[in-house]
């Protein structure tokens, strides 16, 4: 089973220019997260999914509370809290940058690892 949170729009010091240490810009991550959904399905409990709401304050409170040089660095931390939960086969998270480039909507990343 895949848990997708779309659009998830923060704001964070990220960048490795002087004016960009000085400013939160806007960033938006896309998150896929893998597991085995079985028991969610059949026993209709929160005790067996991954609880998404709980993940989601867990990675606003990281990415909002820090300063990142690089949009790849927040990419793997918001991979590794996703892992954090023992449910969890696989995490893949998508790091938009928007504006970074003059001519291109946005630059991103993504990353993703497996048990």
């Amino acid at each position: 089973m895949i848990i997708k949170i779309e659009n998830l729009r923060l704001r964070t010091v990220v960048g490795v220019f002087e004016w960009e240490k000085k400013v939160k810009q806007d960033i938006v991550i896309n998150i896929e997260i893998e597991f085995d959904g079985r028991d969610a399905m059949e026993k209709d409990d929160i005790l067996f999914t991954v609880d998404y709401k709980t993940l989601t304050k867990q990675i606003i409170t990281e990415v909002e509370g820090r300063e990142f040089n690089l949009i790849e660095r927040i990419a793997g931390d918001v991979v590794k809290i996703i892992l954090e939960n023992g449910r969890v086969s696989k995490a893949t998270a998508k790091v938009d940058k928007p504006g970074a480039l003059r001519f291109a909507d946005t630059v991103s990343v993504i990353h993703s690892e497996s048990r």
